[in-house]
């Protein structure tokens, strides 16, 4: 049976250190690296090509959240497990759409550790059921607060830009996005542009994420797991 090789990435060595035993100790299980930010995430997860990461939120620089999003990008099959002291719903949800596949707490018993991450290689969310209620409930309320949006305030955006978003929301590059409509990559820039303008955004990950809480897009299977 082949091993889960995991990337580990938290700015304390003594827990990377921690962690790694116990996951070493385990027969499905292999450490492949360590990093001590999110930058350094980013290198080693194009390097490494793990098929997992355990992400530290709380770094200096650039922190988990965003580098689960640069890597999700790159690498949208890899499994990202978010790792944290304090459940902060804001940090929660942002870690969600980024395309995390978890968010567990350092408090957590390592058998319950070890039992998420492998439920997370089957495709579940590893998330407690306390924390999987909350993302609910916030995505509940999202829902309600769209729907009381005035029809003539919702943004129009034509269905190529959708599909465009929906591929950008999946973590897809320009040109894998050119390639899978079957368009050249000068014109996914300027439907890029255009969602932009509409949408009075700067960033691509912005646009991608108000859609998907407007509704204009449905979310990806890897953005949140059921």
């Amino acid at each position: 049976m082949s091993k889960i090789r995991v990337l580990l990435v938290d700015n304390h060595d003594l827990f990377r250190e921690g962690l790694a035993n116990i996951l070493n100790s385990r027969p499905d299980f292999e450490v492949v690296g360590e990093a001590g930010d999110g930058l350094e995430a980013v290198i080693k997860a194009r390097e490494i090509k793990p098929d997992m990461i355990l992400m530290d939120i709380g770094m200096p620089g650039c922190d988990g959240v965003e580098a689960t999003f640069r890597i999700k990008q790159e690498l949208p099959d890899t499994i990202v497990i978010m790792l944290t002291v304090r459940d902060e719903d804001e940090k929660l949800f942002q870690a969600i759409k980024n395309g995390a596949q978890g968010y567990l707490l350092k408090s957590i018993r390592s058998i319950e550790l070890i039992s998420m991450l492998r439920g997370a290689v089957r495709g579940e969310a590893a998330i407690t059921p306390a924390l999987g209620g909350r993302i609910l409930d916030a995505f509940r309320r999202l829902s309600e607060q769209a729907s009381l949006v005035p029809e003539e305030e919702i943004v129009a955006l034509t269905n190529r830009e959708r599909e465009v978003l929906s591929l950008v929301a999946q973590g897809q590059s320009d040109q894998e996005i050119a390639d899978n409509l079957i368009i050249s990559i000068h014109t996914v820039k300027t439907h890029m542009r255009n969602i932009l303008n509409k949408l009075h955004l700067g960033q691509r990950h912005e646009a991608a994420q108000y859609a998907l809480q407007q509704g204009l897009i449905w979310p990806h299977r890897h953005e949140l797991e059921p």
